[in-house]
């Protein structure tokens, strides 16, 4: 037999704790709850999520029907057409390929071609998201636009 195997005898209680009763009671004046402040008080303590008389988290939170989730903006790698004007005839345009030319430094996403700037020359471009106004040059100058699924 061990220290950590005594157990009480089957059926015994403990006596209860009578507060407030004196020191030689064990829980007296302040009944072991320390001095003052709301958590000494009678009532028990606060309720789950007060936050002090400050206006709390489930209140502040918007309770509307249809309320879409904070869902960040989906990230893309973004290029003008300006940026694609020197390339040679015919090239095909990818992010990976922008990416070996040293066009686009850093692969911050899917790549989408925005429409700033001037192309004479056909591309063909494979992109995640295009501009109309980027689509409408590309294909005046006699380019192909496929449209990639991002995600």
């Amino acid at each position: 037999m061990r220290l950590e195997d005594i157990q009480p005898q089957a059926g015994s209680t403990r006596r209860r704790r009578r507060l407030g009763r004196g020191i030689s009671a064990g829980q007296g004046a302040s009944c072991g709850k320390g001095m003052r402040g709301q958590k000494a008080r009678k009532g028990g303590s606060t309720r789950p999520g007060f936050e002090g008389g400050q206006t709390p988290l489930y209140r502040r939170v918007p309770k509307l029907k249809h309320f879409s989730r904070y869902a960040p903006r989906p990230a893309y790698t973004l290029i003008n057409l300006r940026s694609l004007a020197e390339l040679p005839s015919g090239s095909q345009v990818t992010l990976e390929s922008l990416i070996e030319l040293g066009i686009v430094t850093t692969n911050d996403g899917p790549l989408k071609i925005l429409g700033h700037g001037e192309v004479s020359v056909p591309l063909t471009v494979s992109a995640a998201a295009i501009t109309p106004s980027a689509q409408a040059k590309i294909e005046a100058a006699g380019g192909q636009v496929q449209i990639l699924n991002a995600r």
